[in-house]
């Protein structure tokens, strides 16, 4: 995981502008400091998005922060579209895993965590931010990422109570941003180009999954 990769990026409207016009400021510096500038234009007053301290994005979620160093802050979607759902597993326990994610040397972090157990959220970095989730750049900044408690080669860990969890946390997702609820929009980890992964691994229900998801979504319109 990381930001490392495919840096392939999208248009993105008044960030365009914003650094179409300050590359013209800087003149042969401009190209030099243009990456720079992608990952910091909303920072200027007026721009950045307003944040509350232990403010979530789902409801019912637990805030449970992240290291800084493993996502990026940024102000979506005004920076980046959102367009995708990466469904990840992270071979291990809840409790590590939200441990793995608060270590600033792990360098890697998804938006949400969701227990096997009881379907429970914590939410560790903020939709509007970039975390640091899919190995791929043009990924990061494009989709939000859910763990979920387990490993790939133990069906065990995939409860009827996680997958509904994670299907009205996916549905409200796909409803915040206009994300269509199907295969090409909510993907595996394992299916992000240039990485080599196997999760959510081949126990994972996509089926069932996206069914799931398509009821919550039709719940929550009712």
């Amino acid at each position: 995981m990381g930001e490392h990769g495919n840096t392939t990026r999208r248009g993105v409207g008044r960030r365009a502008v914003l650094l179409g016009g300050a590359a013209g400021a800087l003149g042969l510096g401009g190209y030099v400091a243009r990456d720079r500038l992608n990952d910091w234009w909303w920072r200027y007053s007026g721009v950045e998005t307003p944040r509350v301290e232990g403010e979530v994005d789902h409801p019912g979620a637990e805030w449970v922060p992240a290291s800084p160093a493993n996502y990026r802050r940024a102000s979506r979607p005004r920076g980046y579209d959102i367009d995708r759902v990466v469904i990840h597993m992270p071979e291990a326990t809840y409790d590590i895993t939200l441990r793995v994610f608060q270590d600033p040397n792990h360098q890697a972090a998804a938006h949400y965590v969701v227990r096997s157990e009881d379907g429970h959220v914590a939410q560790m970095v903020r939709e509007l931010d970039v975390a640091y989730q899919a190995g791929n750049r043009g990924f990061n900044e494009r989709s939000i990422g859910i763990e979920h408690e387990g490993w790939a080669d133990e069906p065990s860990y995939l409860t009827d109570t996680m997958y509904e969890s994670s299907a009205r946390l996916v549905a409200g997702i796909c409803a915040r941003y206009g994300i269509p609820v199907d295969r090409d929009h909510i993907v595996g980890h394992n299916e992000v180009p240039d990485v080599v992964r196997i999760c959510p691994g081949p126990h994972w229900d996509w089926d069932r999954y996206l069914e799931l998801v398509r009821s919550a979504a039709a719940s929550a319109a009712s």
